[in-house]
């Protein structure tokens, strides 16, 4: 069975089905959940003659995602009597995927469980997709937790 369950959390309602699944799962297996926050830095174009852009500024609502993200990680171990760490992890720069593919493989994970809104078509290729990215490099099983907004409610999808 699964001992370390890693868990991707973001503040999505996708991410918090995936979350409550492996919740779920270390339960019955006894394991331990890490929930990852991946904090991403995104480039700014900034006109330099005109105005200086304070990066802590411009990062303070992602600070503030990753907090209550983690949070709420916690809260749910200590409710659900699941042992769990939480943690923020830096992107510095590369794929949310690449991130949580390293840090499950850091973390000696034997699963990744994270949430995905099941894009199609040209929104996937525009958006691009973390979950399909992450499921050609995790050396490990991935448990998709499929967010449908329309009917509210998680579908598990096994790769």
């Amino acid at each position: 069975m699964y001992q370390r369950i890693l868990a991707a959390v973001d503040g999505s309602r996708g991410a918090r089905l995936a979350l409550d699944e492996a919740l779920k799962i270390a339960k019955a297996s006894g394991g331990e959940v890490v929930a990852v926050f991946v904090v991403e830095h995104a480039p700014q174009l900034v006109d330099v003659g005109a105005v200086y852009l304070s990066e802590q500024g411009a990062n303070a609502a992602l600070v503030d995602a990753a907090t209550a993200a983690l949070d709420e990680a916690r809260a749910l171990f200590r409710e659900q009597g699941v042992n769990g760490v939480a943690r923020a992890v830096d992107a510095y720069g590369d794929r949310i995927a690449e991130v949580l593919s390293r840090t499950a493989d850091e973390c000696e994970a034997d699963l990744i469980v994270m949430g995905t809104q099941g894009r199609h078509g040209v929104r996937r290729v525009l958006l691009g997709s973390v979950a399909e990215a992450l499921l050609r490099t995790a050396q490990v099983p991935v448990l998709l937790v499929r967010y449908n907004p329309e009917a509210g409610e998680g579908e598990k999808d096994r790769f």
